[in-house]
């Protein structure tokens, strides 16, 4: 009967890891929406003061949370992963009942971007988690030990997640799960939506949220969140808006509509430095010099935009950048590329592939995406990434199970 029950706790506490190591990664492959998750976070225990370490602090607590699951799943170090996961579901647990009591209008954040839950479900989920860590952890004093060889193991897969960290914060999600992800559509490029697609306005009352039709808004006392917009019929296709405006509040939304597009993205201007603001100026004339229709999106005073990048800049590069800038809003921008001053390029309203301003598209790029059809361009682009992401969960799975 020991036997068999010593078991049963090393599978609870295996069941514990593996949701730990999931939630880790899946928050470490968007280091920025981890970030974002934080800041929500932040803004609701009322330290907002805080928000400039949000990014540094999602990242450490995915890497906590991964490595957490990983002591959880090999065996090591049991007292340690032991206490480390019963402090984390303390603290969680605490936090989500306060998200339930109060119902702030955020999301918890648990899966990144990959998989969303209320309240409630998060809470509940936080419960059974709690459940399995008192099954796999008391008595405390008796845990066992591990056998060596999964040290090593330990090794390999925390290696392989430091390099799996590493290459998100300096690339966009091999795996993109936000509304502007390879194959989705710009709302402007539809010729006549009001025949094809609906538009659900979402509005916000005492904590809950309602979706509303445009012929039934409600009153006053209710607050506009966002706009939904879905295709009639049952079509999977993703549709996204993308409002763009001058410096004289005309807007633009058609720019990155028809043709061929690329679009960068500084969401955060201010803090790109000089020398990428000129490989964002050079990018601008080799789009232009290739055929393409390139637009610089920012979400500040154009006006003020203009002069910062006169005074940092030189005039040609300040100039190009210039010419090609508008306004569009923050959370738009963060969403539609993850990385400040990222490249996204558009196809007809269609969004084709994503880059880094790690790794900007050089001129042999421009020849390869004109030539290649969209769609299959676009398909590719994605399905490659899944399957490396895909390759990488097996990987350090395989690792785990047979190492």
């Amino acid at each position: 009967m020991g036997h068999f029950y010593n078991v049963f706790r090393r599978f609870c506490a295996f069941l514990t890891g593996a949701v730990f190591l999931v939630s880790g990664l899946l928050k470490l492959l968007d280091p920025v929406g981890a970030g974002l998750v934080i800041d929500e976070y932040y803004k609701f225990l009322g330290i907002g003061f805080m928000s400039f370490s949000s990014e540094p602090a999602g990242i450490f607590l995915a890497l906590m949370e991964a490595f957490t699951g990983l002591a959880l799943m090999t065996g090591v170090w049991r007292r340690a992963a032991a206490a480390a996961a019963m402090a984390f579901m303390a603290f969680f647990t605490l936090l989500t009942l306060a998200l339930v009591i109060f119902n702030p209008v955020m999301d918890c954040g648990c899966f990144g971007e990959a998989v969303h839950l209320s309240h409630w479900q998060t809470f509940i989920k936080n419960l059974v988690l709690c459940a399995l860590c008192a099954v796999a952890f008391f008595p405390f004093g008796r845990l066992g030990r591990p056998k060596k060889r999964k040290y090593v193991t330990f090794g390999i897969v925390g290696t392989a997640i430091i390099a799996f960290s590493i290459y998100h914060i300096l690339y966009v999600p091999l795996v993109d799960f936000t509304a502007f992800r390879a194959g989705a559509r710009l709302e402007s490029s539809i010729d006549d939506a009001s025949d094809v697609y609906d538009a659900a306005f979402i509005y916000e009352k005492d904590g809950k949220q309602r979706r509303f039709s445009l012929e039934n808004l409600p009153d006053s006392t209710w607050t506009y969140v966002s706009t939904e917009t879905e295709r009639v019929g049952g079509s999977d296709e993703v549709v996204v808006q993308l409002p763009v405006s001058d410096a004289q509040g005309v807007h633009h939304d058609g720019l990155a509509a028809y043709g061929k597009a690329l679009v960068i993205s500084a969401y955060r201007p201010y803090g790109m430095t000089a020398r990428r603001w000129q490989a964002a100026a050079k990018l601008v004339t080799e789009a232009y010099d290739a055929g393409f229709t390139p637009v610089v999106l920012v979400p500040e005073d154009l006006e003020r935009m203009d002069a910062w990048l006169m005074d940092n800049l030189e005039y040609a590069d300040a100039a190009v950048l210039s010419g090609a800038m508008y306004f569009a809003d923050y959370k738009t921008l963060v969403t539609m590329n993850r990385s400040n001053g990222g490249a996204v390029y558009f196809h007809d309203g269609y969004l084709v592939r994503k880059w880094s301003w790690r790794n900007y598209p050089v001129l042999d790029d421009y020849s390869d995406i004109s030539s290649a059809e969209a769609a299959e361009l676009s398909a590719d682009f994605s399905s490659r990434r899944q399957m490396m992401f895909q390759a990488f969960l097996l990987y350090v799975f395989a690792v785990l199970l047979f190492v």
